[in-house]
């Protein structure tokens, strides 16, 4: 036992060596050994980052030891494979991000059998940048898959949107969203009204909270209350009562944080209230932001006859867009990853990304229920999965349902003309009739019940007989 001790302290002694970072992470994703360069590379001390887990996310919430440990985390997938190579950060007390590629070798007889991942972390730090734009990301090495680069790419946007409230749904590189984000930007510094338009599930409501919190923060007098009111539910007297109470909250003049109030759904708000609320936002000195999240624009109802023009007008100084998720497709793999990682944040079950085929799977789903709909889809998938990462069979069922369905050819309806329907089936009476009475069209009406003349002009009308043939 002695000799076990003295060769594990040589052991430890020959890391602590090394002039490179080495760390070693167990199955369970817990640090159990950084050597001295590793903790001189962090800024932390190893009493602070031994028996710390590390989950495979990139939450913009981490702070202080725990994003020191979420930016070490390996890869799932080496817990259950060969030897790869990814990246790991740590970030310098001035708020920079530091990378460096890391060499992944999980210690185990077979894959199932990893007991440990010991890390060999290069000398040199990566290219770094204070705020880097989110198309900045490196390539991925031939034994990198592409879960990596989406990994690195979400850490990347949530530290560049660090000081945006809840802007995860922000997260993309399509034309719609980018110019939602510019939008936003300027939004957030402005106290301008603000109408965000959207399908539901697209994050109205989140973008609506990233402007008002955002911009309590850029004014520097703190966060000011944001009330939100369901449109299609309100009356008079709570409306009336609401901004009553939201102004005496902030009087004129003085220098404190300006609340908001945030009508969601305003393009169901009720004619009567409409009314209401146009006497009340009258005044020109109320203390209060306005932030309106609707379906469609309400210039559009306006023109319609649905809505008041004063209030949309009011409500449409600036106009944010958010595309729905069908028109945004390229953002899906990225989202995806974001909502996995979210899911391993709060599990002991850590799942690296998405198979080829099963992203495959969800570019051809419809996703009516948007943004929404697919955190929540990605949360069951991470509940079914028991690889490292989300194969098609962990996907759920509606989504190979929907798939299904488009497989399957769409029977074209053929529309049914009455009369040309009718018409044809007397023409089939008629041809029987004469067939049994062989010729004879005499026989043929009176087996039909109907006179000769009135058959004559019937083989006329349906083009069986010409006119002058008798």
């Amino acid at each position: 036992m002695a000799r076990y001790r003295t060769s594990a302290a040589e052991l430890a002694g020959l890391l602590n060596s090394a002039d490179q970072p080495i760390y070693v992470v167990d199955a369970e994703q817990t640090i159990v050994f950084c050597n001295r360069v590793c903790v001189e590379w962090v800024g932390l001390s190893a009493e602070e980052l031994l028996g710390r887990r590390c989950a495979y996310h990139s939450g913009a919430e981490l702070t202080g030891t725990d994003a020191v440990a979420a930016g070490l985390c390996p890869p799932p997938a080496v817990l259950a494979g060969p030897p790869m190579t990814a990246t790991v950060s740590s970030t310098t007390p001035d708020g920079r991000l530091r990378q460096r590629h890391a060499r992944f070798i999980p210690l185990g007889e077979t894959p199932e059998d990893t007991i440990c991942v010991v890390v060999l972390v290069d000398s040199d730090d990566l290219a770094a940048s204070k705020t880097p734009a989110v198309t900045q990301t490196p390539q991925p090495s031939a034994d990198e898959p592409d879960s990596l680069e989406l990994h690195e790419r979400i850490r990347r946007f949530r530290r560049r949107a660090a000081d945006w409230y809840r802007a995860e749904r922000l997260l993309g590189n399509s034309p719609a969203i980018r110019r939602a984000r510019a939008q936003i930007e300027l939004a957030a510094g402005s106290r301008a009204s603000v109408q965000v338009v959207g399908p539901p599930g697209s994050g109205r409501q989140h973008v609506a909270g990233t402007i008002h919190y955002t911009g309590a923060t850029r004014s520097g007098l703190g966060g000011g209350s944001l009330v939100p009111l369901a449109c299609s539910v309100l009356d008079a007297d709570l409306v009336s009562s609401t901004v009553a109470a939201l102004a005496a909250k902030n009087p004129l003049g003085e220098q404190t944080a300006r609340s908001t109030l945030l009508l969601n759904d305003a393009d169901r708000l009720p004619a009567e209230v409409q009314a209401e609320l146009a006497a009340l936002l009258a005044d020109e000195t109320l203390p209060l932001r306005l932030i309106a999240t609707a379906r469609q624009p309400l210039t559009e109802l306006v023109r319609g006859g649905q809505y008041r023009e004063d209030i949309a007008s009011l409500l449409s100084t600036i106009v944010i867009e958010l595309p729905p998720l069908s028109q945004r497709r390229e953002d899906l793999p990225l989202l995806a990853q974001m909502f996995l990682e979210e899911a391993n944040a709060t599990s002991p079950k850590q799942m690296g990304g998405f198979s080829p085929e099963a992203l495959d799977r969800l570019d051809a789903y419809a996703w009516p229920g948007n943004i929404d709909e697919l955190s929540q889809m990605v949360a069951e998938a991470h509940r079914n999965a028991e690889g490292p990462r989300i194969g098609p069979a962990d996907l759920p069922k509606r989504i190979h349902l929907a798939a299904d369905a488009a497989s399957c050819p769409h029977r074209v309806e053929q529309t049914i003309v009455l009369d040309d329907l009718l018409a044809d089936i007397e023409r089939e009476l008629i041809h029987r009739a004469i067939g049994r009475a062989k010729g004879n069209k005499a026989k043929a009406a009176r087996l039909l019940g109907m006179t000769r003349s009135r058959l004559y002009r019937r083989l006329v009308q349906l083009g069986l007989i010409q006119d002058d043939k008798h």
